[in-house]
C-alpha cells in the first residue's frame, strides 16, 4: 500500500506542475540555471568516465577475441555497439542520477524543511510548477546532449587506446566504425536517454519535494532517492530493450 501511496503523490506532483506559469520570464531564468547547473556542471564527469568507458570496451573485447581466425576490425563494431546501445545512455544516466539527483533532492529537501516552500506557496506561487518543472525540462533538455557527447567520446576513446595499444590501428578501427552501422540503435539509445532524463530528475524532486523532518531525513532521503532510481531505470532499460528492439 506505501507503494500506491507513493505513485500516486508522485502523479499528483507531475500534474500539478503543468499548470500555467504566472511569470514566464520568471520561470525561463529558472529554466536557463537549472541548464547551466545540470548540462555544464555535469559534463566533466561524462567525458572523463566516456573516454575510459571506450577504452576499457576496446581493451577487454582485444582480449577476448584472441582466435586469429576472426578479423579485429569486428573490436571496433562491437565497441561503437555497445557504447551506443547500453553504455552511453544507460551507465551515464546511472551517474547522473547520483550527481543531478542527489543535488535536486537535497536543493528541495533542504528548502521543504526551512519551509521556503511553505512561504512561496503563501504568496500564491505555484511551488511544483516553479521549483520542479524547470528542474524536470532542463533536465531533458540536457542529458540526452550529453548522452550523445558520451557517444563520441566513447568511440574515440576506444579509437585510442586500440591504436596506441597496437591492438588495432586507427585507420581499420574507422572502417569497422563504418562497415554493419544500424542508424536505428542511435534512434533507440535517444529514446532510453530521453526516458531516463525525466526518470533521474522527477524521482529525486518527488523524494526532496515531500520530505519530512530535519537535516538527517535530507540525507536519508536524497541517498533512498538515488537508490530508487537507479533501480528504476534499470527496469525502464529492460522494458525499453523489450518494446522497441
Amino acid at each position: 500500500m506505501k507503494f500506491f501511496s507513493h505513485f500516486g503523490k508522485y502523479l499528483l506532483m507531475l500534474k500539478g506542475m503543468l499548470s500555467k506559469p504566472e511569470n514566464p520570464k520568471l520561470y525561463w531564468k529558472e529554466y536557463m540555471h537549472q541548464c547551466s547547473e545540470i548540462g555544464i556542471g555535469s559534463l566533466g564527469i561524462v567525458m572523463i568516465i566516456s573516454v575510459f568507458m571506450g577504452a576499457v570496451s576496446a581493451v577487454q573485447t582485444a582480449y577476448q577475441i584472441s582466435n586469429p581466425l576472426i578479423n579485429k576490425i569486428i573490436i571496433a563494431q562491437i565497441v561503437r555497439d555497445t557504447v551506443i546501445l547500453e553504455f552511453s545512455p544507460t551507465l551515464i544516466c546511472v551517474v547522473l542520477a547520483g550527481v543531478v539527483g542527489s543535488k535536486i533532492s537535497s536543493e528541495l529537501g533542504n528548502m521543504r524543511v526551512s519551509e521556503q516552500i511553505d512561504a512561496l506557496e503563501i504568496m500564491g506561487i505555484n511551488t511544483k510548477t516553479y521549483l520542479v518543472l524547470p528542474k524536470i525540462a532542463a533536465a531533458i533538455t540536457t542529458i540526452p546532449m550529453l548522452v550523445i557527447v558520451s557517444m563520441f567520446l566513447g568511440v574515440y576513446g576506444g579509437r585510442l587506446t586500440a591504436s596506441l595499444s597496437g591492438v588495432l590501428s586507427a585507420d581499420t578501427y574507422d572502417k569497422g566504425l563504418m562497415e554493419q552501422f544500424i542508424p536505428y540503435n542511435v534512434f533507440f539509445a535517444m529514446m532510453k536517454a530521453y526516458t531516463f532524463a525525466f526518470l533521474l530528475s522527477s524521482i529525486p524532486a518527488y523524494f526532496g519535494y515531500y520530505v519530512n523532518g530535519g537535516s538527517l531525513e535530507i540525507g536519508r532521503s536524497s541517498t533512498k532517492s538515488v537508490v530508487i532510481t537507479c533501480i528504476v531505470i534499470l527496469f525502464a532499460d529492460y522494458i525499453l530493450a523489450a518494446l522497441l528492439l
